[in-house]
């Protein structure tokens, strides 16, 4: 089953520059993304609760910027996770978008799942 593009966008009470490293490094990621992340060049290896890791490639970056991933199953298809970081040019108020793709039916799991990362990402950023 084909999958479709999603789009998130949460506010966020931090610097750019330290939420980067939250999104694009090993470390940062293994606070909040998933128990264990283990990096080897653009592939990052993901795990949850002592199971066997996910392969991910990073597959486009811009720093302080966005990150863009794809899952090994994903291979060969246009399917990609992406975290950007925004800032309005107005109010200078910081948002973190997420495109994700998700099958059919599946969207309201596929909100939860992400509001509940990002929760994640702002207790341990104390942005909470």
């Amino acid at each position: 089953m084909a999958k479709h593009k999603v789009h998130y966008e949460f506010p966020m009470h931090c610097l750019s520059e330290i939420l980067y490293e939250y999104l694009a490094t090993a470390e940062g990621l293994s606070e909040w993304f998933a128990d264990d992340v283990t990096e080897k060049g653009d592939d990052f290896f993901f795990s949850w609760g002592g199971g066997p890791a996910e392969k991910a490639t990073l597959i486009r970056y811009k720093p302080e910027g966005f990150v863009r991933f794809r899952w090994e199953e994903d291979e060969g298809t246009k399917n990609f996770f992406e975290m950007t970081i925004t800032i309005d040019d107005i109010t200078e108020d910081l948002a973190l978008n997420i495109t994700d793709f998700c099958e059919e039916g599946d969207e309201n799991e596929n909100a939860m799942y992400w509001e509940n990362l990002i929760e994640n990402l702002r207790i341990k950023l104390g942005a909470a």
